[in-house]
């Protein structure tokens, strides 16, 4: 398999800030290979940005600017071969169950109990996918950046990230370690980057993704975290931005066809 993806990101500094972008695929050792190309102006100007190591083999690229200024980044990459799986650690499946900023798996226990009753492994992760992928609806815009699983599953509305919240806080309620990952995705329309969740069943994280809008074979691992918290394509850490432009792309030699009942691992 050979996925070629881009991010294009345009944005205007208001005061000095320290930027932080996770847009970079993880560079698994399953690969054959691996070529990037990242290119970042101020001003016009040609910075090296710095790159610091995230969990789950992520990679963040961090940029201070002072005062206010024009950004441009251009980031490509042409990753070829399959992932390997990636093992859990004690540590994770201890984080990975405890509720979090946006997955209030506490608060939402007894909906988990109510619907899903005694349901374990495959089975309920199929259950958890075809529920949320029936209770809500996609509304693109119709989110609030602050909202969590409750508030999404109040609205019954909400975009990729929204789903994957309250998937893995339906799963957490039942005691199963789940957690987000953001990807790009060849397949999507209107493309763009994609969150999705990883449940770890049977001695393995699986992907669940209730919006079905993306064949899971093809998608390719950005970040990995407890929620969007941990894995936003940008960051602001002290100063004011201004997102002008966000383009994405990402195809696939060739686009696998989902089956939505399988268990199937990001590749």
């Amino acid at each position: 398999m050979q996925r070629s993806v881009t991010a294009r990101i345009t944005a205007r500094t208001r005061s000095t800030s320290s930027l932080v972008f996770a847009l970079a695929p993880v560079r698994n050792p399953g690969y054959s290979s691996f070529e990037e190309h990242l290119v970042v102006l101020v001003d016009g100007a040609p910075v090296v940005p710095g790159e610091v190591g995230d969990i789950h083999g992520g990679r963040l690229h961090t940029l201070r600017v002072e005062g206010e200024a024009n950004i441009s980044l251009q980031y490509s990459a042409t990753v070829t071969g399959t992932a390997s799986a990636e093992e859990a650690s004690e540590a994770d499946l201890i984080r990975y169950v405890r509720p979090s900023r946006y997955c209030e798996s506490d608060r939402l226990l007894p909906t988990a109990y109510a619907e899903f009753g005694t349901l374990a492994g495959a089975e309920l992760l199929n259950a958890v996918r075809e529920w949320v992928g029936k209770e809500l609806a996609y509304v693109s815009g119709s989110s609030r950046p602050t909202d969590g699983a409750v508030e999404t599953l109040l609205g019954r509305r909400g975009v990729c990230r929204d789903y994957a919240h309250l998937v893995i806080s339906l799963l957490r309620a039942k005691d199963v370690p789940a957690r987000l990952a953001a990807v790009y995705a060849p397949g999507l329309s209107p493309m763009d980057f994609h969150a999705v969740a990883e449940a770890w069943v049977d001695g393995a994280w699986h992907v669940v993704d209730a919006t079905g809008l993306a064949p899971r074979e093809s998608l390719l691992r950005v970040a990995t975290g407890r929620d969007a918290s941990d894995t936003a394509f940008l960051s602001t850490v002290g100063g004011s931005l201004q997102l002008d432009t966000l383009e994405v792309t990402a195809v696939v030699d060739s686009l696998p066809v989902d089956q939505p009942g399988a268990l199937i691992q990001l590749q």
